[in-house]
Parts: C-alpha cells; structure tokens; sequence
C-alpha cells in the first residue's frame, strides 16, 4: 500500500532531523550542507520553475472563469477584505505577545553587525506599492517580480472578459489549456517533495543545532506562541463561525501543503500543493482557488507580518527603547505593508524587517540579533501564512454559494455518521 504524499513528507521531515544532528554530533555536517543540500536545491529550483506561469495562467484562467466584471469585483472584495483583516488579527496578537513576554528586557545578547547590502535590499513602502505597476509586464515575469506579475495577469484577465467573440472564447480557452498544462507538471515535481524535505530538513539542522538558539529561546517562544494562537485561535473561529468549516478536517486536508509550507520556508513554492489540497482535499473549485491562493501566496503573509512586529519590539527591547502607543501603531501598519511587499520566498521577511526599523527609527543592526534563530522562525511563520491563505479560499468559496466542499462541519458530520 503506497504511503500517502503527508505521512511522505512527516516521514522526511523525521528523517531529515535525525540525519542533521547526527551529522552535528559525528562531525559531517559540511558534506550535508554542501552535498545533501544539493537534492533540495534542485528540489526548490523546480517548484520555483513554475511559479511564474502557474501564477499568470492560473489568475487569468480564474478570472476569466469568474465572468462579469461584477462578479470580479464581488470576489476581489471579499478576498482583500479577508487579507487585511486576518493580517491585522495577526499583528496585534503579536504585538500583545511581545508587550507581555517582552523577551528582550534584560537580555544578555551580544550585538551583531547588520550584514552588509540589507538595509539597501528593504524597498521604501512607497517604492513598493508603486512598483505593483510594472513598466514591463514581461521584465516582470522575468524577473519573478510576483506583485507586477500579479497585477498585470489581473487585468488582462479582466479584459479578456470584455473582449469581442470570438476572440474573448479563444483566448480563455487557451489560457486555461496552459493552466492544466502547468497542472501537470506541478503533480510531476511534486512527486519529489519527501526527497526535498529531507536535504532541506537535514541541511537546516546541520547548519544551526540547539547551540545558537538557546541565548534567543525567549524570542522564539514569543514569536512562535503568537503564531500558534493565530493558528489555532483566530483562524479557526473564523473557520467555523464565518464559513461552517470543521477547522480540524481542513487542517487534514491541507496537511501535505503546511508540512511542505513548513520544511521549505516559501509560501510560493508551496503553491502549485496548497492548489491542489485546496481544490482536491478540500473540495473548493478551481474558480475560487486559483484566483484566491496565488495573491494569498504574496499578498497575505500573516505569519510574516507577525514575525516582522514581534521581532521590531523585541530589538527596540534588547537596546531599551521604549516604544510609544502611537509608535507601536507605526509597527503595526508598517509590518501590514512590508508583509504584503515580501516575497514568498525563504528569509524575505529578514529584509523586510529593515523598513519596519527605519519607520520607528530603530537601529539597523538590530538585524544581527533575530539572524541565528530567522531561519527556524521562518518555517514556522510559512506554515501559518499557508494556513491563512486555505482558509481564506474555503471561507470565500463559501460565501460564494459553492456546494462541493468537503470540510464543511456538516459534510464532516455526515461522513462521520455514515
């Protein structure tokens, strides 16, 4: 009997934590980090491969499929609203976490120089929200610029919709052809999760320990408690309250999305999965999830914007500046908008922190301290920002009349009594 794709990847993951702190404890970490590692680069550069188009023939073909500009809008409404609600749920968690811990009162931590080229790398907020309109679409694509790519891949959507016959038909139908194409493939690279998982696991563990981490427990333990409660608190109430969604059968059926989520750091790369738990497992329709998930997958990073928060009070409680209420504010809308301009990427919220620093006029260097522990918390932070975004596709499918999900508290009653 074959092992399905989650207890693949769980099974990985275990094997990949074992593997590292054995390499750490018999003294071959250098031939993981630069030869095991290898099996999940080339695991990443092929789920990376496909971002691109999977995110342009996905967002057309979904909003082609959505019809009127009415609907357009109606669904745009909710999703957004979704997005900026849950991501400011997330932060103000965070930020009452980091006010009550404070794990950066009385720390003994020696400072670190920030590294060099970070601070240039963090976009200006207005530098951010300008850059969503590309001057050049195909740079864009090129480029893996995801806002721009997003942008543009909605409105041509849109206008698609408004084109005369028969070319409005023709180009629908051959936008969606690239998506199944692009379908295809995403379940052929997705064969080789487990096998990422493991050299990425094994590398991570190689590379950190326990040693590093112990100065910076404090921290850790505030970010990662404010997640959990995220996850496990404001998103299932929503969940069930918002949607009649069973929070613990969606949590099943987007298990292979958060574990790999988890193991890779990148909320895109998670995609081409999440797509395929969220229509497959969960049972919403590819209208809602192809429009829905790939601007989750840049737009709505609740576990980034969380992160981005605790981490800015935590280095302002580390040198002993005491944060105003208005100031605190300025973190918090702040991390709204550096959330949204972060890359699905590993460590993109690392660069993001900067502009967050600069807004309260934090220093810099205040980086070198989060940098031994990023990495872990990073993980950690995807697997949420994942979460979000499914629960945001099921509760907005529901909104939208759909009948076919299968997580609803009363499907999952129903099987259960069956």
């Amino acid at each position: 009997m074959k092992l399905k794709l989650h207890w693949q990847i769980f099974i990985a993951l275990v094997l990949g934590l074992t593997f590292g702190f054995m390499s750490r404890g018999m003294h071959f970490e250098g031939f993981v980090i630069n030869k095991v590692a290898v099996f999940g680069v080339v695991f990443l550069r092929g789920l990376r491969m496909i971002i691109v188009p999977l995110i342009v023939s996905s967002i057309i073909s979904g909003v082609t499929s959505i019809g009127s500009a009415k609907n357009l809008g109606r669904m745009g409404l909710k999703t957004f609203t979704y997005y900026i609600s849950t991501s400011l749920f997330a932060i103000i968690v965070g930020l009452v976490m980091v006010n009550l811990i404070q794990p950066g009162v009385g720390a003994q931590v020696g400072l670190q120089a920030a590294p060099e080229g970070l601070a240039a790398n963090a976009q200006k907020l207005g530098d951010t929200l300008l850059g969503i309109i590309p001057t050049n679409p195909l740079a864009a694509m090129v480029n893996s610029q995801i806002l721009p790519t997003i942008f543009f891949s909605l409105l041509f959507g849109f206008f698609i919709t408004q084109s005369p016959a028969p070319y409005k038909q023709q180009l629908t139908d051959f936008f969606q052809g690239i998506f199944e194409v692009m379908m295809k493939l995403t379940h052929f690279i997705i064969l080789f999760t487990p096998i990422g998982v493991f050299a990425l696991m094994s590398k991570t563990i190689a590379q950190t320990g326990f040693d590093v981490i112990l100065p910076l427990v404090a921290y850790m333990a505030t970010v990662a408690s404010a997640l959990l409660i995220h996850a496990v608190v404001t998103l299932p109430i929503l969940l069930y309250f918002v949607a009649g969604v069973n929070p613990l059968a969606h949590a099943r059926a987007m298990s292979a999305a958060l574990l790999t989520a988890f193991s890779t750091s990148s909320s895109s790369a998670t995609l081409p999965l999440t797509i395929e738990c969220v229509e497959e497992n969960a049972g919403a329709s590819n209208k809602t999830s192809s429009f829905v998930l790939p601007l989750g997958a840049t737009v709505n990073m609740d576990g980034t914007a969380l992160y981005e928060c605790v981490a800015a009070m935590f280095i302002a409680q580390v040198y002993g500046i005491e944060l105003s209420f208005g100031q605190q504010m300025i973190v918090v809308f702040t991390a709204l908008l550096a959330s949204i301009g972060a890359a699905g990427i590993p460590m993109a919220g690392l660069v993001m922190i900067t502009v967050i620093l600069s807004a309260v006029g934090l220093p810099l260097e205040g980086v070198g301290l989060i940098l031994a522990v990023d990495r872990i918390l990073d993980m950690m932070r995807t697997a949420v920002n994942v979460w979000s975004d499914s629960s945001g596709t099921v509760i907005i499918a529901k909104s939208e009349g759909e009948t076919g999900l299968k997580v609803l508290r009363s499907a999952v009653s129903q099987t259960g009594s069956a």
